[in-house]
């Protein structure tokens, strides 16, 4: 059976040999054996044992309250690990948490993020603005909320860029309203338009290829053809021509 000098076990936990020698001291930690010349020599019990000590005490508990856990009876080691293990787990997450929150706050002191959402809604009047996005939030209630928290993630840059594109490709696809809305022209464009429309939503990475919603968002073009206006006015046309585009752009392209 293997068995370990004080030196050996600081060296293998990472606890210095004179604190080892003070939980020995105390009781806390007593080695195996002690030899004729007063050597300390530890066996795998002794080391389940400081691994179970140097556990409570990650987790905040005394030395004499880990001692008389350790010394009941009752103590089940197996027990104690798994309990041990949930309430790590617990940290980790707590710990992955804070990291995600401080690497987010990095970041946006590093690239002037936005930090509230009028700045979502740039170019817009502000009462304009506000209403839409009133009313957006009475149709699609945390939606919104959602979408506003994935947007703020990108830089003012990077807004103003995704904007800018994104008007571009309306313009072209309005421009090709005497066009078939199947017609490959149309359709590539239309790919594009979904894929800027899965950046605002904030859904580039799901695997949900949403086709349902984005077939929705067409059918939102024709009841509501502000989403689809031309110089500033609404466009009945443009509308029913982008819905009709959008449907078959989702059916043949996103099974």
């Amino acid at each position: 059976m293997i068995e370990y000098s004080v030196q050996k076990l600081a060296k293998i936990s990472g606890v210095s040999v004179r604190t080892l020698h003070h939980y020995d001291q105390i009781g806390l930690l007593k080695p195996k054996v002690r030899t004729e010349a007063g050597y300390r020599l530890y066996g795998e019990e002794e080391l389940l044992r400081l691994q179970q000590i140097l556990f409570y005490k990650t987790l905040a508990y005394p030395l004499k309250e880990i001692a008389r856990i350790l010394d009941d009876p009752q103590f089940d080691l197996i027990a104690s690990l798994s309990k041990q293990k949930d309430a790590l787990d617990k940290q980790k997450q707590n710990l992955e948490t804070l990291i995600n929150t401080i690497n987010k706050t990095i970041f946006n002191l590093k690239n002037k993020k936005m930090l509230d959402h009028e700045e979502l809604y740039e170019g817009l009047p502000k009462e304009k603005a506000a209403a839409y996005r009133e009313e957006a939030i009475k149709k699609w209630g945390k939606q919104v909320e959602e979408v506003e928290n994935q947007l703020r993630q990108l830089s003012k840059t990077e807004l103003h860029k995704l904007k800018a594109d994104f008007k571009a490709v309306n313009e072209k696809l309005a421009s090709l309203t005497e066009e078939d809305p199947t017609s490959e022209i149309v359709q590539q464009h239309v790919a594009l338009h979904y894929t800027f429309i899965r950046k605002f939503w904030g859904t580039m990475d799901s695997e949900d290829k949403q086709a349902k919603a984005y077939v929705g968002l067409g059918d939102l073009y024709v009841s509501d053809n502000r989403y689809t206006e031309i110089n500033g006015e609404p466009n009945a046309d443009f509308a029913d021509f982008m819905s009709k585009a959008m449907k078959y752009f989702a059916s043949t392209s996103l099974k």
